[in-house]
């Protein structure tokens, strides 16, 4: 191993795999327990997922709508994982330290945003059309 390389990073095939699940589900559920925005947004999921499937859209069209959910949730995990990793290194303030929870909530922000706009051009008119 170079002197420069995590001893946690592995690179054994079958038992890199069987840990990086385990870490995933680690991450998962330190999520779920310990953050309250990305319970939030699961709510949302459970909303909008099933409204996703049910209603008479296209494939694609389904998948972009999806696509935009589970962008969100990616983007909330990894901003959790800034804020983490920011407070781990100083629970001082800083004017970095707050740059860098700004731009990960700023990414959150643009997510949310990218929902609105896919779901407003693409389920929007078949909703309109349903209601009327």
């Amino acid at each position: 191993m170079n002197e420069n390389e995590s001893e946690f990073k592995s690179t054994d095939g079958f038992g890199r795999l069987a840990k990086a699940l385990k870490y995933s589900t680690q991450g998962l559920n330190h999520m779920v327990r310990h953050e309250a925005a990305f319970r939030q947004e699961l709510i949302a999921a459970a909303v909008l997922v099933p409204l996703a499937l049910w209603l008479p859209m296209s494939t694609m069209e389904k998948l972009w709508l999806l696509g935009s959910v589970v962008l969100m949730l990616i983007v909330e995990t990894v901003n959790s994982a800034i804020e983490a990793v920011v407070d781990r290194v100083s629970l001082e303030r800083h004017p970095l330290a707050g740059r860098a929870k700004d731009m990960g909530s700023a990414a959150v922000f643009m997510s949310v945003i990218w929902i609105v706009v896919v779901w407003a051009s693409l389920a929007g008119p078949v909703l309109w059309r349903m209601l009327r």
